[in-house]
């Protein structure tokens, strides 16, 4: 598990002259082993600042820190960082086995250790069973725990997950946000999770930073952000 931290980070796009700031001016520490939640409305930067962090989306300005390390100009590839996107992102040709031991692969580890770690990997999530079937073959559910077991698998030192429980109907994504949290906890990486969904983050988070239009506007437990909201704007937002 590692620190998270964000010095001064903006993302400006530019287009027919004019400049909008996607984030803006972002500072954020989150701590080792933290269960760390972006909240905010469509629009407001947390997605973009999720990406930053993943090295998906290259900053205009500011540096980011894994512990000590500057990785800003660091590749996606060499974060050290494990991502489980809003569409799971799972390989439609490959099995639930494949696609899992697919990040153990593409780290060097052998045929041996990359089922062994797809193995305990798919039995943390109670997968174990559907290792030889595809995709297409399985629930909505059923998928994102897949895309958790491979993130599981990578063994980053921090999991992303950009909104994980969106596309699920909301009998499931109420039973999954438990479980989701239970599992991720259970892997000691320090995570950050993307939402626009106010029950989700205040039920499963350690923390919670509420944005709007590209700044961080409150940053707290879900407790002192319910109780204590720093303004209307996250007060009407909770």
């Amino acid at each position: 598990m590692i620190d998270i931290v964000l010095e001064s980070i903006s993302k400006i796009y530019t287009s027919g002259g004019s400049k909008t700031a996607a984030v803006d001016g972002v500072n954020l520490h989150i701590q080792a082993g933290e269960f760390f939640f972006l909240l905010g409305p469509s629009g407001c930067g947390k997605t973009t600042l999720l990406r930053m962090i993943a090295g998906l989306v290259d900053p205009t300005a500011g540096r980011v820190f894994f512990g000590h390390d500057d990785v800003t100009n660091l590749p996606v590839e060499k974060r050290n960082a494990a991502m489980v996107f809003q569409n799971y992102a799972l390989w439609p040709h490959m099995t639930v086995a494949q696609n899992v031991q697919f990040a153990p692969k593409m780290q060097g580890k052998n045929r041996s250790e990359c089922q062994s770690v797809a193995r305990e990997s798919l039995a943390r999530v109670q997968m174990e069973d559907y290792d030889s079937r595809k995709p297409s073959q399985l629930s909505g559910g059923q998928q994102q725990r897949i895309a958790l077991a491979r993130a599981m698998a990578a063994r980053g030192a921090c999991i992303l997950l950009d909104e994980p429980l969106s596309n699920l109907d909301a009998r499931l994504r109420l039973h999954m946000r438990s479980q989701l949290r239970q599992l991720v906890k259970s892997t000691g990486a320090t995570a950050v999770y993307v939402t626009h969904d106010q029950k989700e983050a205040l039920s499963m988070a350690d923390r919670i930073a509420v944005m709007d239009a590209g700044k961080i506007v409150q940053i707290g437990t879900p407790q002192e952000i319910y109780h204590r909201p720093a303004s209307t704007f996250v007060a009407d937002f909770l």
